[in-house]
């Protein structure tokens, strides 16, 4: 680590989420300067940026380019099926959660045809399954397939899904949002034509702008394709690639501290680095919690070092919105849960926080169990038997 995360943070809480996350001292600081978005130091930032993030795509023959986009993650996702999908393509979207739902609702608003395979809330697709879909659809032209579904912390199998579409002569579009960075997602392995990711994951950043990676012959490609101005990437990255700049006002701010987010990562030994200390805070948090009775959503195998559910305590005195205050007043801030199988709730392990931090949030959270009265933090026995078809 290149700062010491447990000096005081002045009342501060760690946010345990997907995102928005505790950012460092070293980022926030780059924040309090203002800069010009057409100066040459800022231009130089935004190369230095692109570049950086191709550097941690493991594409050693330059196919790949970077284009930054301003506003949240789903800007960047709407802005990749917009441009990289022609109006009649036609897409197989892998879903098991909220994020591959809201993919179907974005080409539903783009008009784009597409088909689903619903997993549920929390079975991963597989690559057998995308083989049968497309020989029953020949129409199908792209899959594309969120690497970590958030709303139950989910790595889903990207290389069995990228082996199956290439195998099928498709194209594969990756929702990398919570995994880029900290999960490693070699190009020399995934075969993908793009896929997105945001500045407040796993580089550390704060929110402010998303970026699409994308071979550069699937950026031509996109010429005249996309439904929207403003989330034209073809236009963006033409512009950019022109100017140096941002074809509208960037988020100059959010740029600089991602950049000085980004030269931590490094230091911290890139994706390997990152990955480690996630699935560190992971291993602490899931044993200890364990310990105390909780149980996770997911079986060991499909455990992401991002974030893990847990079904709430079966006990009557369980009531999450007080589990929720009570963890907040100890300087945590957990993240509601999004399944329909079970009452649940998720907790981050990505963002400015090691295992000694992990250790203190399963101390607050035996405290707050004490307080409320909870003896036993085991699941419902219903939710155990809706997990048990992950051992299928």
């Amino acid at each position: 680590m290149t700062e010491n995360i447990e000096t005081p943070r002045l009342g501060e809480p760690f946010l345990l989420t997907p995102g928005p996350l505790t950012t460092s001292y070293r980022v926030k600081q780059t924040m309090l300067r203002d800069w010009g978005s057409w100066d040459g130091d800022f231009r130089a930032l935004t190369i230095e940026m692109r570049q950086g993030l191709l550097a941690l795509t493991g594409d050693t023959q330059g196919l790949l380019d970077c284009v930054p986009m301003q506003g949240s993650g789903s800007f960047s996702v709407e802005a990749m099926l917009g441009s990289f999908v022609p109006r009649d393509g036609k897409v197989l979207v892998l879903s098991n959660g909220a994020y591959g739902k809201r993919i179907a609702q974005t080409l539903e608003y783009l008009n784009r045809a597409y088909t689903v395979i619903d997993k549920g809330d929390y079975m991963p697709p597989r690559g057998a399954e995308v083989t049968a879909a497309i020989e029953a659809d020949p129409a199908i032209t792209h899959v594309v397939i969120v690497h970590c579904e958030t709303s139950s912390g989910i790595l889903n199998p990207v290389k069995e899904i990228s082996d199956a579409v290439a195998a099928s002569g498709r194209k594969l579009l990756v929702d990398s949002m919570s995994a880029f960075g900290a999960v490693e997602l070699d190009f020399s392995e995934i075969n993908y034509v793009a896929m997105v990711s945001s500045a407040n994951k796993c580089i550390e950043g704060v929110p402010g702008f998303g970026f699409i990676i994308a071979r550069k012959d699937e950026l031509e490609a996109a010429k005249g394709r996309s439904h929207s101005l403003s989330l034209d990437v073809h236009a963006q990255w033409a512009h950019m690639n022109k100017t140096g700049q941002w074809r509208f006002t960037p988020p100059t701010h959010v740029v600089v501290a991602f950049v000085e987010a980004l030269r931590a990562h490094v230091e911290e030994g890139a994706v390997a680095g990152r990955g480690a200390r996630y699935a560190k805070n992971r291993d602490v948090v899931v044993a200890g919690l364990r310990d105390l009775g909780f149980e996770t959503l997911l079986k060991d195998r499909w455990l992401s070092p991002i974030i893990v559910t847990f079904f709430c305590p079966a006990s009557p005195a369980f009531e999450f919105n007080r589990f929720y205050e009570l963890m907040k007043a100890k300087g945590f801030i957990i993240y509601p849960g999004k399944l329909t199988v079970a009452e649940s709730f998720r907790i981050g392990c990505i963002g400015q926080m090691d295992e000694h931090v992990m250790r203190k949030v399963v101390e607050a959270a035996a405290e707050a169990l004490s307080e409320m009265g909870v003896n036993n933090a085991a699941p419902p026995e219903s939710a155990l038997i809706e997990r048990a078809k992950l051992a299928a």
